[in-house]
């Protein structure tokens, strides 16, 4: 008898500290049980608004990774902005601060923007996976480390970042990194056989993927580094000159097929083949 008022006392808990707006534990599993997908899209408001959004994926258990993290992370940036850039998942900053691409890997994606003429009050910034996956160091250590997310952690939250496109509408998306990439273009695409070529899509204007900015940092040496940085500024570049921020050296002649900036067409997520 204790241990049932206790359970309805946590329960009871749970559903006072659901965010203004979003949907309470208890109204999920009830979606759930009248059919609903066992996903983010359990979680989704009926008003298609960035704040709507937002306040709603902060009570979002679409899947278990909100068990381990500290919080929702959810995208930043304004509706009508040009590019959105789309990245992985929040690392151990974002996750602490509840913001997207603030620890040492934003702060060379700044840099970055900044020097390929990007403004960055233009740019929408978001993960693919809004939850941190992480595992400890060692068994003792307080240190947690990056875990890729699965296939089906991906799937499970790929409503809200549906949604983010739908509602900003940016000329172009940027797949930061081969998670982001696949999860947008599909399990064939390769950063590496692909990246700074611009790929029509139904998504937006057009899809550009590069490096994740981490990758940069993992780069062995200060040489291999600097070299990194330049190619995630170059492939930038082809982002700014698509929105028209950077003029290009080429004038009117085309890139080579598979070259920076050339232009290959690519099929939405959920299109078939």
């Amino acid at each position: 008898m204790g241990r049932d008022r206790h359970a309805t006392g946590d329960a009871a808990a749970h559903e006072a500290a659901a965010p203004a707006g979003a949907l309470t534990p208890s109204e999920a599993r009830r979606r759930r049980a009248a059919g609903g997908t066992g996903s983010a899209a359990d979680f989704l408001p009926s008003r298609s608004t960035l704040t709507a959004l937002r306040t709603a994926a902060a009570g979002c258990r679409g899947c278990r990774l909100y068990q381990h993290a500290t919080q929702t992370v959810f995208g930043e940036g304004r509706a009508g902005a040009s590019i959105m850039l789309v990245g992985e998942q929040p690392g151990d900053r974002e996750d602490i601060e509840g913001h997207p691409f603030v620890g040492p890997a934003g702060r060379l994606l700044d840099g970055a923007l900044a020097d390929a003429g990007i403004d960055r009050d233009d740019v929408y910034v978001t993960n693919v996976v809004k939850h941190f996956k992480w595992e400890p160091r060692g068994e003792k250590s307080a240190r947690r480390i990056h875990k890729k997310p699965n296939d089906a952690e991906i799937a499970a939250c790929y409503p809200w970042l549906d949604r983010e496109i739908a509602v900003v509408q940016p000329k172009v998306i940027v797949c930061l990194g081969a998670t982001a990439g696949q999860a947008l273009l599909g399990k064939e695409f390769r950063v590496t056989r692909q990246r700074g070529v611009v790929l029509e899509s139904p998504l937006a204007g057009a899809v550009i993927a590069t490096v994740h900015p981490s990758a940069v940092l993992r780069a062995p040496d200060v040489e291999s580094r600097r070299q990194a940085r330049a190619e995630f500024v170059n492939d930038l570049e082809v982002v700014a000159m698509f929105i028209g921020k950077r003029e290009t050296g080429t004038g009117n002649r085309k890139a080579a097929p598979g070259a920076r900036g050339s232009v290959r067409r690519t099929r939405k997520r959920s299109e078939p083949a």
